[in-house]
């Protein structure tokens, strides 16, 4: 078996990739299918074995990985579609949830209403038992009172139940006697414990993620395993593992066990396709991540070659949202993508997301019902889209439909249809540049001084508008930049994490207590690498979360060296914490202690290899002759009048060829708009660089 499979499931395309011995990637898409995941991904998975020469069934017997990948857990979430779940903690702290962090931004705006706790107060029981910070019992756990506790869980028809007692990290005794009650009185109910999935200081953080974890686990439970049995029946043979949020892929009995780590696990993807195809084009280690699907706009960042990660992954807005608070790989979203909504507000001023239109019924211009105007509309509307060409001619473009979706919002602004097209695209680009700004020029990166890597099937639209915007000179939309988090699933290593809590200072090194962090971290991934029996090939990676005495959030600092034995190892330890504050602040204060916080330990197993460097190639035009051959459609670039716009089909592309703007090149799935006085060149490893 030769294949690999890479399988993202968004809110409105199924992405699939497949790659087999020729080292050659292969893209399969279809709509999503929200009811029963598997028939959307049968149709994609059967588009890329018909372009391979093959019939589903061939290609899935002849296939020795799936990767997986979905946005189930995240929309259960905005749907609220999650599990009744209660929520247990101790006695006295029943505000946990309701208080959340106690941050909002414009605090002195009492307009807005306080937003409702994940698990709602009413849900919320409370077990006589206490810990001390240094995990010695305080209030001994009251196992009757519990015991009616769990009854009542049953009897109210909870669902799961998230346990988070004060202080569990330091000693988890009382959230596993509790979990036994649970087992003995009600063991069809799924639980999560706090202390570990997540044991880390800081209580709401604990509970938040503890929370949102346990509400997610029948669910995903549900779906996984429906999944894996679809495939079996379907004659899948082979290995089937599932992408996380912690920017890798792990087997699915891991994910049932914390499925709070698949939220978001398709964008966590993004990064690592992005960073395989800037090393294949020698475009430097700093690298902006532009996913655009149809429903979000996602963005990161690759620096010094390394993903970057964050424990603020709020769902919903900062403060007022849910923290997921786990170490994921940081990238933030906005609500302008492919499937956006256009819309006016009281005022006359036009606005684009973040309401979507999905994928049921989708844009307008799908033909399957929509009528409000979104940027795939104005698109259609432009005459960016063949309406005969969408998703290589499988699916035809409704152009009218687009049309009249435009122009109930262009006839209350006063703008012909062609005019307000391209103000709704103007406006998705904005809200996608000031993302992007979030997470570069606010981070202290330049984005001048870095690559653009841009995915999505929408990506093509506006990337170099955005490019244009930023003062970007390197910019790279993939070959399978309709599917990026696709294609990093590809690339991806099998990673697994654990953390612990000790705190500490550099001026007071707890050496023995750091010595038992790491033997504890090291002992539970080694076994977790022998359960799958790469033991041999597995890789582990130490940091630590340290901050200044003083401060109050930490960074992310690698450790140079395992065993902090000698002061010589803390000051070569605060010297990396020294160097990543002031890359991210400008100042570094030496004169401070630093104080280490959680511990981490992150393994990684290879499982492939990234893409060979592109082969370098001489640019050239088009030969006039062929040039005179090549269709034209007109197409608006923001002026009144259209533009005969050149349209290059696969057909036409070759290694090196130099593309001048105005031209529209057609993928079967993805467009590229190449913008009068732009240019974008085909490199040797068939990716477009694009020239501002």
């Amino acid at each position: 078996m030769s294949h690999v499979i890479s399988i993202d499931t968004g809110g409105t395309f199924t992405d699939v990739i497949v790659i087999g011995s020729d080292g050659v990637p292969t893209i399969g898409k279809a709509l999503t299918t929200h009811d029963r995941v598997f028939s959307g991904m049968r149709e994609a998975v059967s588009a890329a074995a018909a372009e391979k020469g093959l019939s589903l069934d061939q290609l899935l017997s002849d296939t020795k990985l799936l990767v997986y990948g979905t946005t189930r857990a995240t929309n259960a979430i905005v749907t609220k579609r999650v599990a009744k779940t209660a929520f247990v903690t101790t006695a006295g702290f029943p505000d946990i949830l309701v208080l959340k962090e106690a941050g909002k931004f414009n605090p002195h705006d009492f307009r807005s209403r306080y937003p409702g706790p994940y698990i709602p107060r009413r849900h919320t029981f409370e077990v006589a038992e206490r810990m001390t910070s240094e995990g010695v019992v305080s209030v001994t756990f009251d196992e009757v009172g519990a015991s009616k506790i769990v009854s009542d869980i049953k009897a109210r028809g909870f669902e799961a139940v998230a346990v988070c007692f004060l202080w569990s990290v330091a000693n988890g005794e009382h959230e596993l006697a509790f979990a036994r009650l649970l087992g003995e009185l009600a063991p069809e109910i799924p639980y999560t414990l706090s202390h570990q999935l997540i044991p880390i200081v800081r209580e709401y953080r604990r509970a938040s993620a503890t929370a949102i974890d346990a509400s997610l686990k029948p669910l995903m439970q549900r779906h996984l395993r429906e999944l894996e049995a679809d495939l079996r029946s379907a004659g899948y043979k082979g290995e089937i593992l599932v992408s996380t949020t912690s920017g890798g892929c792990t087997n699915i009995e891991t994910v049932v066990a914390k499925p709070i780590y698949t939220i978001g696990s398709g964008p966590a993807m993004a990064p690592i396709s992005s960073r395989a195809y800037a090393k294949q084009e020698n475009y430097g280690d700093n690298v902006i991540v532009c996913d655009t699907g149809g429903t979000t706009f996602d963005v990161g960042l690759v620096r010094d070659g390394r993903l970057t990660f964050t424990r603020d992954t709020w769902l919903g807005s900062q403060y007022v949202g849910d923290l997921m608070a786990i170490s994921a790989v940081d990238m933030r979203s906005v609500g302008a993508g492919g499937g956006s909504i256009a819309w006016i507000d009281e005022g006359g001023l036009m606005h684009v997301g973040p309401q979507s239109a999905g994928s049921e019924p989708g844009p307008a211009c799908y033909g399957r019902g929509g009528e409000l105007p979104t940027v795939s509309d104005a698109a259609a509307v432009l005459g960016y889209f063949d309406p005969d060409f969408f998703l290589g001619g499988r699916m035809k473009l409704d152009v009218a439909a687009a049309r009249r979706a435009v122009e109930t919002v262009s006839s209350r602004i006063g703008l012909t249809l062609e005019e307000c097209a391209f103000r709704i695209l103007t406006l998705a680009s904005e809200l996608m540049i000031r993302a992007i700004s979030d997470v570069t020029i606010n981070e202290g990166l330049n984005p001048r001084e870095s690559a653009i890597v841009a995915g999505g099937g929408a990506a093509g639209l506006n990337v170099m508008l955005i490019a244009k915007e930023l003062g970007c000179k390197r910019v790279i939309l993939p070959k399978t930049a309709s599917a990026l988090s696709a294609a990093g699933m590809q690339y991806a290593n099998i990673v697994s994490e654990e953390a612990a809590s000790l705190v500490t200072s550099s001026r007071d090194f707890d050496y023995e207590g750091v010595k038992s962090v790491f033997s504890e971290l090291k002992s539970k991934l080694d076994d977790f690498a022998a359960s799958l029996g790469q033991g041999a090939r597995a890789q582990i990676e130490y940091i630590v979360e340290a901050r200044y005495a003083g401060q109050v959030w930490e960074l992310d600092t690698p450790i140079p060296a395992i065993g902090l034995k000698t002061p010589e190892d803390i000051e070569n330890l605060s010297e990396q914490f020294h160097r990543v504050h002031e890359r991210l602040f400008a100042v570094r204060d030496e004169g401070s202690p630093i104080e280490f916080i959680n511990w981490k330990a992150r393994l990684s197993i290879p499982l492939g290899t990234e893409p060979l460097s592109a082969p370098e190639v001489s640019k050239s035009n088009l030969g006039n002759d062929h040039f005179a051959r090549l269709s034209k459609r007109a197409c608006y670039f923001g002026d009144a009048t259209a533009v005969a716009t050149s349209i290059f089909k696969p057909r036409d592309l070759r290694a090196g060829l130099r593309i001048e703007g105005p031209a529209i090149i057609e993928e079967p799935t993805t467009t590229l708009v190449v913008y009068p006085g732009m240019s974008a060149t085909v490199s040797g490893a068939g990716n477009y660089l694009l020239e501002i």
